[in-house]
């Protein structure tokens, strides 16, 4: 059986709550920071860190605006995201059947 280097596998993404992110952000396409925090029961503290680092690698893009005079921030995963998404999922997949 050949050997799966666990280096293979994006830093980025692999962090508990980023893989949350990522998963939900995957299938809902777009969520508000609340709906965010509320998913993954973060702290808005702990779900900002996350969210920059995310950021910071083109994953995601956060879209700040007002509605009814409160602030909104939606984030959504950029094409590189999507595509780092799909990276990880293929190397979990090796992962799992060995290859």
């Amino acid at each position: 059986m050949p050997s799966f280097d666990l280096h293979e596998l994006d830093p980025v993404i692999h962090g508990k709550l980023r893989l949350g992110l990522m998963a939900y952000l995957a299938s809902a396409g777009s969520a508000s920071f609340t709906v965010l925090r509320d998913k993954t029961g973060s702290t808005d503290g702990n779900l900002s860190t996350h969210l920059r680092k995310l950021e910071d690698a083109d994953y995601v893009q956060i879209d700040k605006r007002f509605e009814n005079r409160k602030p909104l921030s939606m984030v959504s995963l950029t094409e590189t995201g999507r595509t780092a998404w799909i990276n990880y999922l293929d190397k979990i997949q090796s992962l799992l059947s060995g290859n």
